[in-house]
């Protein structure tokens, strides 16, 4: 995903609400500021193709 296609200031405002947890705005600018590093880091882990029959990790439970 391109950093710049997604709005982390409009998710943060939504997550805030939704979660009901108020934050200041130096808070919500920091935070936009790192969820768009942790997205930049995660961008070539999430472009590696596997291959067409490769399963997914099972789900285990007790």
């Amino acid at each position: 995903m391109n950093e710049n296609a997604f709005n982390w200031p409009e998710y943060i405002l939504l997550m805030e609400q939704l979660l009901a947890v108020p934050l200041d705005a130096p808070r919500r600018t920091e935070l936009a500021v790192q969820l768009s590093r942790i997205a930049s880091m995660a961008e070539p882990l999430m472009a590696f193709e596997l291959p067409h029959r490769q399963e997914g990790a099972g789900v285990y439970q007790l």
